[in-house]
């Protein structure tokens, strides 16, 4: 239903437009009576109007056609429906369109038809064609390049929420990842703790087993006790193993801090550490080994020859971990992106063990800091934590994307602007050189044109090469029928708007009538 109705209301825009401009075509006609002109308006009109929707391109090029009217004006008149109805559907197309290649082509077809038509075969040359290039330019280019911007704006943002909403997923999996990744770490911790005591309670109980001074009855249960820790051992290291398949080597649950500390000075860390962790529990120094190897790793990777501070101080309730680093003295190595794995997977850490974590850039360098607490549950990780979590640690792939989507809109919005206006800036430089040197080449200096007389052969006269084609639209004199006349100018500047001018008109070769008139003379 909602589709049905969508397709009636196009259908009745379209019809209003259509009438509109047909109304704009009719009204520019009926009074100057010209009904050639009139029909070929309501030709373009319908023909493009009803090609808009599915022939966009077609559309352009029917409108674009219609320009060819524009050098050859009627009487003074210029047809003033050309610029309605390219402005319509040039706008039109270019936000309909699904690809510029073919607007671009009609467009340069029509320039290189229309174009040299209104300089050589137009009544005024210059005049017609400056109005074709301007009428191209302003009512056909800049329209359709708003159009497309329109168009690619509104695709832009569609394909950029679009794609912000897969990266977000994305990222949501590799965080999960991550964390997954750091539970999968930490059973390995608990597997290498419990298994250890799981199997010396195996061998406790054998000892048990065979020691003299037991009756039957005992023995029986430290057998059971030998076999149910080995069963349980077992079973450990079977689920150990299946989480241990995807999840990254781990170290020695024996590695302390210091050795810790020690092997990264000796790969070429310059580190300052103070370090007491001895009242942590077992879990906390765990998390605070993390933290510290994570830290020292991301300064490795991310800030080559920065000085290190490391500081642990451990209470009787709660263990601070602060690692700094100061910036890399020749900046971070070339390709070395974060990928965010460690950070995130240090923070589900940090969280299991009921501490909170924060990572992010400090004076220059960047800064690591945790508090543990040594009896705490896992803390819940809310969306607020999750979206500051990711500020630490910089800007989402999906944010970066939106941006880019964001600079080339932008970008469209600029070129619809910037282009044009230069097209015109070009035009009008090059008109502008073509008219001063056809003033120049067509002036009749005075002495020469005061040295002529009535019934000189027209191969006798000395006069320049060119006539004037900018000349006075009013107060010229009526000529002899029959005479064919020429223009030249009369010396007046071209910034002079009544632009005087000498008439010459001769008949079967000879001057017949010589006259200086501009505008508003007496």
């Amino acid at each position: 239903m909602r589709e049905v109705t969508k397709r009636r209301w196009r259908v009745v825009l379209d019809v209003a437009l259509g009438l509109f401009l047909a109304f704009v075509v009719a009204a520019g006609t009926i009074e100057s009576r010209s009904y050639w002109e009139l029909a070929g308006g309501l030709a373009v009109v319908a023909g493009s109007v009803a090609t808009s929707r599915r022939y966009p391109g077609v559309s352009l090029g029917i409108a674009l056609a219609g320009t060819l009217a524009v050098p050859f004006p009627y009487g003074d008149r210029v047809a003033v429906w050309v610029v309605f109805v390219l402005v319509a559907m040039s706008y039109l197309a270019g936000l309909r369109m699904e690809r510029a290649r073919p607007g671009v082509l009609t467009g340069v077809a029509v320039v290189l038809l229309g174009l040299p038509l209104s300089l050589f075969l137009g009544p005024d040359g210059i005049g017609d064609w400056a109005a074709m290039v301007a009428i191209l330019v302003f009512a056909g280019l800049s329209p359709w390049l708003l159009g497309r911007y329109v168009r690619v704006r509104g695709e832009l943002a569609r394909t950029g929420w679009r794609r912000a909403e897969e990266m977000e997923s994305r990222q949501r999996l590799v965080a999960d990842q991550a964390r997954l990744r750091e539970r999968a770490r930490i059973a390995s911790d608990m597997h290498d703790s419990l298994g250890h005591e799981l199997s010396l309670i195996a061998v406790r109980a054998a000892a048990l087993e065979v020691a003299p001074g037991l009756d039957g009855t005992q023995r029986d249960a430290a057998t059971q006790l030998r076999t149910s820790a080995a069963a349980a051992t077992e079973r450990l290291r079977e689920i150990i193993g299946v989480l241990r398949e995807d999840a990254a080597p781990v170290e020695p649950v024996q590695g302390d801090l210091a050795e810790l500390i020690s092997r990264a000075r000796a790969s070429g860390l310059l580190i300052d550490s103070a370090v007491d962790s001895a009242q942590a529990p077992p879990m906390v120094a765990r998390a605070t080994h993390r933290v510290v190897q994570e830290a020292l790793t991301n300064v490795a990777k991310h800030a080559p020859g920065a000085a290190v501070v490391v500081r642990v101080t451990s209470s009787g309730a709660v263990t601070e971990v602060s690692v700094v680093n100061a910036p890399p003295p020749a900046g971070p190595l070339p390709g070395a992106a974060s990928g965010r794995r460690g950070l995130i997977g240090l923070r589900e850490r940090v969280r299991l063990v009921g501490g909170t974590l924060r990572a992010g850039p400090h004076e220059g360098g960047f800064a690591v800091t945790a508090t543990l607490p040594h009896d705490a549950a896992p803390v819940e990780e809310s969306p607020e934590l999750r979206e500051a979590a990711e500020d630490e640690v910089g800007q989402s792939t999906s944010a970066r994307a939106l941006e880019l989507a964001r600079r080339d809109v932008r970008r469209s919005l600029i070129q619809a602007v910037v282009v044009p206006l230069t097209l015109f800036g070009v035009v009008l430089a090059v008109g502008g050189i073509a008219f001063l040197y056809q003033w120049n080449s067509s002036e009749l200096p005075g002495g020469v044109y005061e040295r002529l007389r009535i019934g000189q052969p027209r191969a006798e006269l000395t006069l320049p090469e060119r006539q004037r084609s900018a000349r006075p639209a009013r107060g010229e004199p009526p000529s002899a029928p029959g005479a064919v006349c020429e223009y030249y100018g009369a010396g007046r500047s071209w910034l002079n708007d009544d632009y005087a001018a000498y008439r010459l008109c001769f008949t079967d070769g000879k001057l017949l009538s010589k006259d200086w008139f501009a505008e508003g003379a007496k």
